[in-house]
């Protein structure tokens, strides 16, 4: 029979008369708060940024992600939902969710920082029957090594007797947040039956399903999956890369080899970025001991050269049609990390503009879905960017540059050069509009053939 303690959270998670906390309001703590409160909690989301709390207050989303303002002003109208700065609001709650960054640094190495300054505020304040969940993404041995014993030692307390705690990695991306979060399965990790129990009641009000583990597994599981794919980004990239070497289009190589029936072959790009991709594969491989070859590391160094050669493309494009680079300008569309979103997080695009300007380039950024620019001149509109321009590059897939209309923006660039960093423009298009086009995997032999 479980004991009183158990029996109360769930009895308070079933009715929905659970007080939670959540810190940390980024991309992921605030769809959370907002989810949570939506599904009937009293939620109190806790950031220390002063304008995050105030938009909250005010019934508005600080981040652009689809859904969140309409969840966030319902629920702080109907009083389920409040924003604060004060850590007062831990002592009161009945569980805490901590999700904030856990960046690498300038070595590659986790900084736990952020994590651990969170974890001491809810030590402090712990107090017996409450349940503890950590949604950031860590190294694996987090929980039990770094977690667990600050807690216990901050609180006096002993997990699965006194408190409850587990590790439920996010699952989401910017953009799709609200319907990842609901939809996605949700790995719940305890440090203990009665934790993943709990843990798993909460997620299941708003996760349609749970799959249930425990916290180390679940830390690598978490990481396992964005190193897939940046793995697999790798070996498209290093494809690509040959393809160049060897004449050919690797948009085509691609689609012959994916005919294949055990063959899924990523597409290429002019870099990977994001908070999640450029960060994960280095907590993976963070703890581990005697690799000897790390496949991991390679395909990061691999993914990370891609902007450079983006760069490289950009400049012999200019220099082979006879342009001097240092009086050029380049039309350079996209600086988000990926398309369709704002998120501009590790961009290739910071890396490419600061390349381009290093060499004297004049750069006229757009995208539609932010305003950053990385120092680069912002222009408004995609004709303001084309506007007496050398060359285009398209550095982000977002859905509107899938469709230019080169026909109608040719008479405003001066030397009609494409640099497709994307792939998402066909080559005899864009030499039909006149374009000479260039791209991440479009071979010597496949340009000289249009």
């Amino acid at each position: 029979m479980l004991e009183a303690k158990v029996q109360n959270l769930l009895k308070n998670i079933y009715q929905r008369s659970l007080c939670l906390a959540v810190i940390g309001s980024g991309y992921v703590g605030l769809p959370t708060a907002a989810l949570f409160a939506d599904a009937g909690f009293h939620v109190t989301a806790i950031d220390i940024k002063p304008e995050i709390v105030k938009a909250v207050n005010d019934g508005f989303s600080p981040i652009n992600e689809p859904r969140l303002d309409e969840l966030i002003s319902r629920n702080v109208q109907a009083g389920r939902l409040r924003a604060t700065s004060s850590l007062e609001a831990l002592t009161q709650a009945d569980a805490v969710i901590v999700s904030v960054q856990t960046p690498i640094d300038q070595n590659k190495r986790p900084n736990l920082s952020f994590l651990m300054k969170a974890i001491e505020d809810v030590g402090r304040a712990l107090r017996e029957g409450m349940l503890i969940v950590v949604s950031s993404t860590i190294p694996p041995g987090t929980m039990l090594e770094n977690v667990k014993p600050k807690l216990e030692v901050l609180s006096g307390l002993k997990v699965e007797t006194d408190f409850y705690l587990a590790y439920v990695p996010e699952r989401i991306a910017p953009g799709k947040a609200i319907r990842e979060f609901v939809e996605n399965p949700r790995l719940v990790g305890g440090v203990g039956p009665k934790s993943t129990k709990i843990a798993s009641a909460l997620y299941r009000t708003v996760c349609k399903t749970v799959i249930e583990t425990e916290a180390s597994t679940a830390e690598v599981a978490k990481l396992a999956e964005n190193t897939f794919r940046d793995i697999n980004i790798a070996y498209a990239n290093q494809l690509a890369l040959l393809c160049e070497n060897y004449g050919v289009d690797v948009e085509e190589v691609i689609k012959l080899a994916n005919t294949h029936p055990r063959v899924n072959i990523h597409f290429p790009g002019a870099g990977v970025g994001g908070p999640c991709l450029t960060k994960d594969p280095y907590l993976l491989i963070s703890e581990a001991r005697n690799i000897k070859v790390n496949l991991i590391r390679v395909a990061r160094e691999i993914n990370d050269l891609m902007p450079y050669h983006a760069v490289e493309i950009i400049l012999n494009a200019l220099r082979d049609n006879g342009i001097e680079v240092s009086k050029s300008k380049v039309a350079l569309l996209g600086v988000a990390y990926k398309g369709g979103v704002s998120d501009t997080r590790n961009s290739p695009a910071e890396t490419i503009i600061n390349e381009l300007l290093l060499n004297g380039v004049n750069v006229s950024v757009y995208d539609p879905y932010t305003n950053e620019t990385f120092d680069a001149e912002k222009a408004e509109s995609l004709e303001e960017a084309c506007n007496d321009a050398d060359l285009i590059a398209i550095i982000t897939d977002h859905p509107e540059f899938r469709h230019i209309e080169l026909e109608k923006i040719k008479e405003l660039v001066k030397h009609k050069l494409i640099v497709d960093g994307r792939r998402i423009i066909n080559p005899s298009y864009a030499s039909n509009c006149g374009f000479k086009y260039y791209g991440i995997g479009y071979g010597l032999k496949s340009d000289e053939s249009s």
